[in-house]
């Protein structure tokens, strides 16, 4: 049973090494905003939008992406999503339009990256884990976006600053780097040497395979928890949303160099990594509503902090270190939570409609922001509306019924 448990784990780290190429190259999607500004005839509110477009986009694909792996197997969706976040990153240089941008960045990244995301992953390693896995293996596998986000900032930054490549080639570059997704999609996907007890043990009961998917989705939205979850999810999309997309424009704000959103970026990934993993432990001990709770709150509490420090390099960087603990460390705690009220049959689905949900609150924290920025000449209003929504996401989670962990003891033999 070793050889069996080393393939489980090597499955999950195969998951994280997908997510880490989508997920990075996605969320270093900002670090665009100042060269087509400033290389362009476009202006911020259009490239604000063709970024809220990306994010809102995103979301769609999630739900999207994940029927269709529930009904024909994840692989020709990761396959096909491959081939479109590479034609979307080629395609950019070529068409630095209003109308291009909104094809490229905010459809054709969006649904490529989509569809090799969280929804198709954390759900194809659920129904192949055993249940005593799934805590720690959804934050290994949420790790990876976040270690593709300390990987690709710094790298897409580096490539933009060298003057024979330039912004341009760097997307050119992400084209080739996306295809990396294709032989660890038919690896993963193509396994079938997991041990059907991992199947057996999960969550679903004989009824929940006989359920039909619009079943599914209908008994999901008559569940006040599950609106709950939707709505605290919302306010984590627009809160990241907002940052990814305009903590660059807003450290250029302050005079200082493009570096320092590179690295702020760089450091709010590698500190999720350890963030996501620790969370991945702790939904296996504790209620994820009381997880989600203490992350939210956190949020609120250091954006006050952080508008009463001087905006100097340490302070963005110390700002970093502390939202990476929870940055995308939601997504463990939501998608347990998901699982636990409906099962994992059809949870690629379930939770890409709360990853919806996260991508239209990320609409409006990317649009809003180059709005914001525009009518007031800085970003203070993103700030305190950010800062509320926090406190209200962390209040909105305490009410969702969630039964008690069982911690299940897992054999080593």
């Amino acid at each position: 049973m070793n050889t069996n448990r080393n393939l489980l784990w090597l499955i999950t780290f195969a998951a994280a090494a997908i997510l880490m190429i989508t997920g990075g190259l996605r969320l270093s999607m900002g670090l665009f905003v100042q060269p087509l500004l400033h290389s362009t005839p476009l202006t911020i509110t259009t490239i604000s939008l063709a970024m809220a477009i990306l994010q809102l986009m995103w979301g769609v694909s999630q739900p999207v992406t994940g029927a269709l792996a529930d009904r024909f197997g994840a692989y020709p969706v990761l396959m096909w999503g491959t081939l479109l976040l590479a034609l979307g990153c080629a395609l950019t240089p070529l068409l630095p339009s209003e109308w291009g941008i909104m094809l490229t960045i905010g459809v054709l990244i969006a649904f490529g990256s989509g569809a090799g995301s969280f929804s198709i992953l954390i759900s194809l390693i659920s129904n192949r884990l055993p249940p005593a896995m799934h805590g720690m293996s959804s934050g290994i596998v949420n790790a990876g976006s976040s270690f593709g986000q300390f990987i690709f900032a710094p790298l897409v930054q580096g490539l933009i600053l060298i003057p024979a490549i330039g912004w341009e080639g760097a997307m050119y570059v992400l084209a080739g780097v996306s295809l990396l997704v294709l032989p660890l999609s038919y690896w993963l996907s193509k396994d079938q040497n997991t041990p059907q007890s991992a199947v057996k043990n999960s969550q679903v009961s004989a009824t929940a395979d006989e359920q039909s998917l619009k079943q599914a989705v209908w008994q999901a939205f008559k569940d006040k928890s599950y609106i709950l979850v939707h709505l605290g999810f919302f306010t984590c999309g627009f809160h990241i949303a907002f940052l990814v997309t305009h903590l660059p424009s807003e450290i250029a704000l302050f005079g200082l160099k493009a570096q320092v959103a590179s690295w702020a970026l760089a450091l709010i990934g590698i500190s999720n990594i350890f963030g996501s993993l620790f969370i991945g432990w702790c939904v296996s001990r504790w209620r994820s509503k009381y997880i989600l709770f203490y992350m939210y709150s956190s949020r609120a509490l250091m954006i006050g902090v952080f508008l009463l420090m001087p905006p100097t390099e340490l302070t963005y960087y110390i700002f970093a270190v502390g939202l990476g603990l929870t940055w995308l460390a939601t997504v463990p705690p939501t998608a347990a939570t998901v699982s636990k009220l409906f099962g994992v049959r059809y949870l690629a689905t379930l939770f890409g409609l709360t990853l919806l949900s996260h991508q239209i609150g990320g609409f409006f924290g990317a649009y809003l922001g180059g709005w914001a920025v525009n009518n007031f000449g800085d970003y203070s209003f993103m700030w305190y509306a950010d800062m509320i929504l926090a406190a209200l996401a962390a209040l909105l989670c305490l009410p969702i019924k969630e039964q008690k962990v069982v911690r299940l003891v897992s054999s080593n033999a």
